[in-house]
């Protein structure tokens, strides 16, 4: 979930197809050489959302977040302590020092924003529709989805963006993704909707049969799925954020995110 648009706001002209920045925070030095050298850096991730972070066949951690952890370690001429947690512990582990960033995959909210600061972004997550590769392309707006059946998951931000937006298709919703899915595959639901990059990795396996693909552009509205992907750092150190963001734009100006997301992404999210 090829490729400066990943980088870069997209201008689309579907409805809540914008994107706005991240909230104003204050103002961070220019460069990394303002700052204090760090010998170490402290990531934390988990290891159960592939392509992001997970365990290869080894029993090694690697995945996208991973990787791009140690470019910016590799930028800032430092050692690299990546260590695995489970979700629920890693904004815990910033809070009780024992980590300087989590690289996971976690959305700018503004409800994160209340306790942590975030580095600049790195990856958007927007929402998508599949539809049927042998079904007629149409425009994929409210207006030429109306009365159209739409497989989503139940309870989800995809739900109620569908709800607020699409309010005249025929929106149904299941109680997981997997059964929202299996409903476009057998021809119960016109159209799938759901989050652009696990779509991306079901469109290209096998349980998708090969029977669908991307319909329509990203669907960006910060109101349902957030400012972005970037990496949470704690507000008691004031350091840490310039100093990765510095990091993050050596990184991508050096085309090494692209390669990133080029290597781990198997379609165009975007």
């Amino acid at each position: 979930m090829v490729l400066a648009m990943v980088m870069t706001a997209v201008a689309l002209p579907a409805v809540a197809q914008t994107q706005r920045g991240r909230p104003p925070t204050a103002a961070a030095p220019a460069d990394a050489s303002d700052l204090p050298r760090r010998v170490v850096l402290r990531f934390v991730t988990d290891n159960d959302y592939p392509p992001f972070n997970f365990l290869d066949e080894d029993g090694a951690l690697t995945g996208f977040n991973v990787d791009l952890a140690r470019a910016i370690c590799l930028e800032l001429q430092a050692t690299c302590d990546i260590k695995m947690r489970p979700w629920a512990e890693l904004m815990l582990a910033l809070k009780r020092g024992e980590a300087d960033a989590v690289v996971a995959g976690h959305t700018i909210t503004a409800q994160a924003l209340a306790e942590f600061e975030f580095t600049d972004r790195y990856l958007h997550t927007p929402g998508r529709f599949a539809g049927q590769r042998d079904k007629r392309q149409i425009d994929i707006t409210p207006e030429g989805l109306d009365g159209k059946r739409i497989a989503v998951a139940r309870g989800t931000a995809h739900e109620a963006f569908l709800r607020a937006f699409f309010r005249d298709s025929a929106i149904q919703a299941f109680e997981n993704a997997d059964l929202a899915r299996d409903a476009l595959v057998e021809g119960k639901a016109d159209f799938l909707f759901d989050d652009g990059v696990g779509l991306s990795f079901w469109l290209n396996g096998t349980l998708s049969k090969q029977c669908c693909e991307f319909r329509g552009g990203p669907f960006f509205e910060p109101k349902f799925f957030g400012d972005g992907i970037a990496i949470a750092v704690s507000r008691s150190d004031p350091q840490i954020r310039p100093l990765l963001n510095t990091a993050l734009r050596r990184v991508r100006q050096s085309g090494r995110l692209e390669e990133l997301v080029q290597r781990y992404f198997p379609l165009k999210v975007y």
